[in-house]
């Protein structure tokens, strides 16, 4: 078995594969196992890429998480908020916290643009700006809608379609925040963005997927580092026959791709249909960076992170490591922040040399009264290509080349965030990966049942309908992936 990429997905798959008693391959490019999971570090400061809440209802990925980690598996309290014109409000908005936040004076303002909203709604409610404000007032989405949205994903709100928005808030409005405040039920408690708590290593992600390398490797299995794929060699009706990379040939009966699928495409050996080679075009990514800044202060702020919707500044989402665990940080009497900016690689913001980068999130840090300029005394950048793949309106159409071509490669399947072109938790990565490993032994065996990766997190009949037993049981995992906006024009 050759398995291309060593992030969330393809050592899940290697783990599965290992537990079956089949032996693998993977090829990474990196040094550095995780993908976007890993963990980096500079001076003995730890930091994720992104913060990752390990969080999950699917019993399979949930066991693996606690085999794989034991007591290094740690349960942390979870707090995150809203940070406007140097106040902290409640994420999700709590009427009383916003009204004392914000101020008699916009608050009155904020009531008045709901009312007219009421009376005056945007019509035809087709985009994001106009659903929200429909629902909250022009000058409550301006406070706490517009800004981070943009930076996020780098288009205007009047550009998401009106979907995105109400499968994101869930129908909720300013009446229903108010009313839910009043007359607060048990059944909030169920609410995903309410969960108090989750689980997350010792060390960070990272720790998790280098202890399954060891013990994928432990098993008999090989994960080559610093192995890029060149080529992927095929044969329609055959497969995929081998992957060259690193400068050596692996051949192999069974496929698992996590490679992003505009790489995927450009890298078959020969060139495949004229179709499926202009379907690369049809993949776009959001990209981001983040700057890790070391502070000379043991307490910042309480928060795990904190959104950042001031217009004014470029930062997006600010991490503190030390509150996702203790042990991020060698030095209790300082914190380590990660500033976020969302970007697309190769803009100015991605180009700019490390230094100004530092430079700029410090600058940036002060301006917003989280800390002194004088305390930050350190600071290091690293740059996340392909972070969020983009769901505009040329997406679905290379999916579907992408998965007729498919049908004449047997033997390759596409896991993970990037290799099915999902935006999705580490979970549904993982997930798709186990399922991957046991199509294999099934195949391998000639027993069934196989499954269709791609009904995964698309059908909730289909999740319910592959519970197995505890351990397997998928069935929670829609209700727990981030949803993302797609482009109008589609």
């Amino acid at each position: 078995m050759v398995i291309l990429g060593a992030g969330p997905a393809g050592l899940t798959a290697a783990y599965e594969l290992a537990r079956k008693d089949v032996r693998s391959v993977v090829l990474e490019k990196d040094r550095t196992v995780g993908g976007i999971s890993r963990t980096a570090e500079y001076k003995g400061y730890l930091f994720d890429i992104g913060g990752h809440r390990f969080f999950t209802k699917v019993g399979a990925v949930n066991k693996m998480w606690r085999d794989v980690l034991g007591d290094d598996f740690l349960t942390r309290p979870r707090m995150s908020r809203i940070f406007y014109q140097r106040k902290f409000f409640q994420y999700p908005l709590e009427p009383m916290n916003a009204l004392v936040g914000l101020g008699l004076f916009e608050s009155v303002r904020c009531g008045l643009s709901y009312v007219w909203a009421r009376m005056a709604p945007v019509k035809p409610e087709e985009n994001f700006e106009a659903w929200v404000s429909n629902r909250f007032g022009r000058r409550l989405f301006k406070i706490f809608f517009e800004s981070y949205t943009e930076k996020v994903w780098g288009i205007s709100c009047k550009k998401i379609r009106a979907e995105w928005a109400a499968q994101r808030i869930k129908g909720l409005s300013l009446l229903s925040v108010v009313k839910n405040a009043l007359f607060a039920s048990k059944a909030d408690k169920s609410i995903k963005t309410l969960i108090h708590e989750f689980q997350y290593p010792r060390k960070g992600p990272g720790m998790m997927w280098q202890r399954t390398r060891e013990i994928v490797e432990a098993s008999g299995s090989t994960v080559e580092m610093g192995t890029g794929v060149d080529k992927i060699r095929w044969e329609p009706g055959v497969g995929v026959t081998s992957v060259v990379a690193g400068g050596r040939e692996f051949a192999g009966s069974y496929f698992v791709s996590s490679l992003p699928i505009r790489e995927l495409i450009q890298k078959l050996d020969p060139a495949p249909p004229p179709e499926v080679l202009s379907a690369a075009d049809d993949f776009h990514y959001r990209d981001f960076l983040t700057v890790a800044l070391i502070v000379a202060q043991p307490e910042l702020f309480p928060d795990n992170w904190i959104y950042i919707h001031e217009p004014r500044v470029k930062v997006g989402r600010i991490q503190n490591f030390k509150n996702w665990s203790p042990e991020m940080v060698p030095d209790a009497a300082t914190t380590c922040l990660g500033l976020e900016y969302f970007c697309f690689e190769g803009d100015g913001l991605w180009n700019l040399p490390d230094l100004d980068l530092v430079n700029l999130a410090r600058k940036e840090l002060a301006s917003l009264g989280l800390a002194r300029l004088e305390t930050i005394v350190d600071g290091c950048v690293v740059r996340q290509p392909k972070a969020y793949p983009v769901y505009d309106e040329h997406y679905e159409r290379g999916i579907a080349a992408i998965r007729g071509f498919l049908e004449v490669v047997p033997n390759l399947q596409l896991v993970g965030r990037n290799g099915m072109h999902r935006y999705n938790n580490q979970d549904h990565s993982m997930l798709t990966a186990i399922l991957a490993a046991r199509n294999i032994v099934a195949d391998m065996r000639g027993i069934g049942p196989t499954y269709d990766l791609w009904k995964v997190n698309a059908d909730e009949e289909y999740h319910e309908g592959a519970v197995v037993g505890g351990d397997d049981d998928f069935s929670g995992l829609e209700a727990t992936q981030p949803l993302v906006p797609s482009v109008l024009g589609k």
